[in-house]
């Protein structure tokens, strides 16, 4: 759990100590076609559940590669937005001089660990035989490159994805066969089942074995082939309370709660995900952010954090989205904050707490009579991120996100002194590798 002793009583030791041993470089050809040879350097196709017959794609780092991760966590978090201005339509050098850029940008803030967004919507911003590559992945292979320049900067690099969200109805009509979510969009027992559409998008249901499987050997995917150092999910669970979603399912069963179904199949999910991590490496870390508020957790997204934050099995580190003003009047801060403290009582779970900087300067229509608290107390993050690290029983804290702390489109100057203050607080802090 804390580190909070720990941190002060060392701080003076750790000033002259570097961070992790960065790790060996991964080069693919930067005009290469990057999907080639997957099976020569990845475990065996049938350990993978990868269909016979898919075309391979290539290089595997080595399996004695080290693992980077921190005591104590400085996070942040780097979206798929963000790749319309860096990837798309970028050369490899592009690319690496933009995301070093920007990597560099969070080191000198004081972070030490970065979330990667590598699958948003069933799409890959890496090489993958089970999901197609997102639309601004060109001719070479983005994720060694981000591995390479954030491990440079001694950063720990956490593979992002949403497991169950995929594409548009134009995405999911143009999928070749090639790929599991293909075959079942175009299988009339299985779409509707197994995925199903809400509002525009399409979502994998979780109460299929299938599903789960096919999502386990999308994150075996990437800790076979990538040296991450870990994996990242968000709150992106079930997309909908409507009944229609899963009724099959919950049907097959023959299950009298519906809430206790969805929240069942989410852990098992879980469960797998967290199997599949270790199996790599008792090192790699498994980090889940969830929604903010236990009714959201809980009622929209059948998260069941109270579990994860408890038992062993479930998770490493628990990053609760606390995108709240101190003035919110459904969930201040200060004790939303201190509800997550008394969440995560298993001493192998840590809590770190998601901050926002997407908020700033901007009403917050769900804050009721705190509303305005963001155009008006301009030190909110600051404070925030203050009060997050003098709170015993945390191990740190994320910023959400990058673009809106360093590229705002609006307050740019009230948010660089933020910048600067939030980079004085965290390079004061010890940051020792696990």
């Amino acid at each position: 759990m804390t580190h909070k002793i720990t941190r002060f009583l060392t701080l003076f030791l750790l000033v002259s100590l570097g961070g992790c041993t960065v790790q060996s470089e991964h080069h693919v050809p930067e005009n290469a076609a990057f999907c080639d040879d997957l099976t020569k350097h990845v475990q065996q196709v049938q350990q993978l559940h990868v269909a016979s017959g898919t075309t391979p794609c290539p290089t595997k780092t080595p399996d004695t590669a080290a693992v980077c991760n921190y005591q104590t966590t400085y996070g942040m978090w780097f979206p798929y937005l963000d790749y319309a201005d860096t990837l798309a339509g970028k050369t490899a050098e592009q690319f690496r001089e933009s995301m070093h850029q920007r990597f560099q940008q969070a080191a000198d803030m004081g972070i030490n660990t970065v979330y990667l967004h590598l699958r948003a919507f069933g799409d890959a911003y890496y090489c993958s035989q089970l999901f197609p590559p997102a639309a601004a992945v060109g001719d070479f292979d983005p994720l060694p490159i981000l591995l390479e320049e954030a491990h440079r900067l001694h950063l720990s690099v956490h593979g992002w994805i949403n497991p169950l969200r995929l594409q548009n109805d134009a995405g999911m009509g143009a999928l070749s066969d090639r790929y599991q979510i293909g075959q079942w969009y175009r299988d009339s027992q299985k779409n509707g089942t197994y995925l199903c559409k809400v509002g525009d998008y399409w979502w994998l249901n979780p109460a299929y074995p299938e599903v789960r499987q096919l999502i386990a050997d999308g994150v075996a995917e990437i800790v076979q082939q990538y040296e991450v150092d870990g994996i990242h999910l968000d709150d992106y669970f079930y997309p909908t309370t409507e009944t229609a979603f899963d009724a099959a399912a919950f049907a097959d069963a023959k299950a009298d709660n519906l809430n206790q179904f969805r929240l069942s199949q989410v852990n098992e999910m879980i469960q797998q995900i967290y199997s599949t991590v270790k199996a790599k490496s008792p090192k790699l870390l498994l980090s889940i952010s969830p929604q903010g508020t236990m009714d959201g957790n809980y009622t929209k997204q059948y998260a069941d954090v109270r579990r994860w934050g408890s038992e062993a099995g479930y998770c490493d580190v628990l990053i609760p989205q606390v995108y709240f003003g101190f003035e919110n009047e459904a969930a201040p801060f200060s004790e939303t904050v201190t509800e997550w403290v008394q969440t995560v009582t298993y001493d192998s779970v840590s809590l770190v707490i998601g901050i926002g900087t997407h908020k700033y300067g901007k009403v917050d229509q769900w804050a009721g009579s705190g509303s305005m608290e963001w155009t008006t107390q301009w030190d909110l993050p600051v404070r925030q991120a203050t009060q997050v690290l003098e709170t015993d029983g945390t191990d740190g804290l994320a910023v959400y996100d990058y673009a809106t702390t360093f590229l705002p489109e609006s307050n740019a100057e009230r948010m660089a002194q933020q910048v600067e203050q939030l980079g004085a607080l965290l390079r004061g802090m010890p940051a020792d590798p696990l």
